[in-house]
């Protein structure tokens, strides 16, 4: 049959696609940019026919509506990474959070660990071969594609047509929905204000002409790349692309010209943020987007000389264990790629892992720089993988330290008001005088 025919054949609307979802599936709605709000809300609207789905989620951008108290008994959320919209599902025990590293989320699903009956996502519309392009969001969407039970795709003409590991053929979705709504978009961040620019200049210092980088979205990773603009020939091999890299690409300080593999390319597993980064990445050929577990798989990120992996953090202890997801025991975020570009930096040729955090949090009134982190606190990078460390008062060299110098260290870049208190409370602890 020609894909013309077959792309006819499974057109059909939103409302009717959804009615394939039964009680007790598993329900995956794409990553982040590509989770398609109007194909959720239409499964949502159905929530009186449903019990015990099983919504399974890495990043959502989308309302999540899913989530809301309503729904209770109806969906479930399966998070490996709550944001805003499912943070409170967690908390209220409506929803689960489950850590995983992200380059094993597609082995998760192919082998069988997590339920794939229905995967809903957004694609572009086919080229004149039948193939569609996955667009912003590669990471697990293209295993699942080969592996759930049923593929419900909305084809939407805002779905950049990217390159790399992307294209799906119109046969491989069982339902197709045509919508030209506009694309979910990534909020924008805080202004820089002296803490985050301290930070970026900091973190800029650690980075040398030829390097490699990985690093997410955010106002701190913005203001790193605000100070990398007297550096030369950088590359891109990251989990996820925002708005931020795009001047440093039109100035040429990033051309992927050094890079050990894939030299020339940006590899990225996913993108979001506004529609100037869609635009951009739409036919883009420096970009490449690749399925997760190889864009975060350690051993490939290691094959990168120079690379310079930059991770957040929201608490690190004396003794460099880190926390990146949680306040306490209450679930903030995920591991998402953090650990997964960790190691693969250390175990690169001169790699360079660097955790970053501010100082404080609530208007400085309390440390993110702890001698002990509070109990039920998970971590999520330990000890052993830590090198450097930064904040807006400097970066310290934590590897092969001893537990005392460690220590040391982490409090000579704390804030201020702090450094006395850690001490002492070093000392009250490990019985060891600073």
């Amino acid at each position: 049959m020609d894909w013309r025919e077959t792309y006819k054949s499974r057109l059909t609307t939103a409302d009717e696609a959804v009615k394939v979802v039964k009680s007790g599936d598993f329900v995956i709605p794409g990553h982040a940019a590509s989770e398609s709000e109007l194909l959720v809300n239409a499964l949502v609207k159905r929530y009186l026919d449903l019990e015990n789905v099983t919504i399974i989620q890495g990043v959502a951008l989308g309302s999540s509506p899913y989530c809301k108290p309503e729904m209770e008994g109806h969906f479930i959320l399966k998070s490996m990474f709550v944001g805003a919209n499912t943070r409170k599902s967690v908390w209220e025990n409506r929803g689960t959070f489950f850590p995983l590293m992200f380059h094993e989320f597609p082995r998760a699903f192919r082998e069988g660990y997590l339920g794939s009956d229905v995967f809903i996502t957004m694609v572009s519309p086919p080229d004149e071969h039948g193939y569609c392009s996955l667009g912003m969001s590669v990471d697990h969407s293209k295993e699942l594609v080969r592996c759930a039970k049923t593929v419900i795709a909305e084809v939407n003409p805002n779905v950049p047509r990217t390159y790399g590991d992307t294209f799906v053929h119109v046969s491989d979705l069982d339902y197709i929905v045509e919508n030209d709504g506009p694309l979910l978009e990534l909020n924008r961040f805080a202004a820089m204000d002296e803490v985050t620019q301290a930070i970026g200049r900091n973190v800029a210092g650690l980075i040398n002409d030829g390097d490699t980088l990985q690093m997410g979205a955010g106002t701190i990773p913005d203001a790193i790349l605000h100070y990398l603009k007297d550096k030369r020939d950088l590359g891109i091999h990251t989990e996820m692309f925002s708005d931020g890299l795009i001047d440093l690409i039109e100035a040429g300080i990033v051309n992927c010209s050094k890079k050990t593999i894939n030299p020339g390319k940006i590899v990225v597993t996913f993108a979001e943020g506004t529609k100037k980064v869609y635009e951009y990445i739409d036919r883009n050929p420096m970009f490449q987007f690749h399925p997760v577990d190889y864009v975060n798989n350690p051993c490939i990120i290691a094959q990168h000389d120079n690379m310079v992996a930059i991770n957040s953090a929201l608490e690190i202890d004396l003794s460099g264990q880190v926390c990146a997801e949680a306040l306490g025991a209450k679930q903030y975020s995920g591991i998402g790629g953090q650990l997964d570009f960790i190691r693969g930096a250390a175990a690169a040729k001169n790699g360079r892992p660097v955790i970053v955090l501010q100082s404080t949090a609530k208007s400085a009134t309390i440390s993110r720089i702890s001698c002990q982190l509070k109990p039920g606190t998970p971590v999520t990078t330990t000890r052993n993988d830590v090198h450097w460390v930064a904040t807006e008062y400097g970066a310290v060299d934590l590897f092969c330290k001893s537990e005392k110098e460690r220590a040391a260290a982490l409090i000579s870049i704390a804030h201020p008001n702090f450094r006395d208190e850690l001490k002492r409370q070093y000392r009250e602890i490990y019985g060891r005088v600073l």
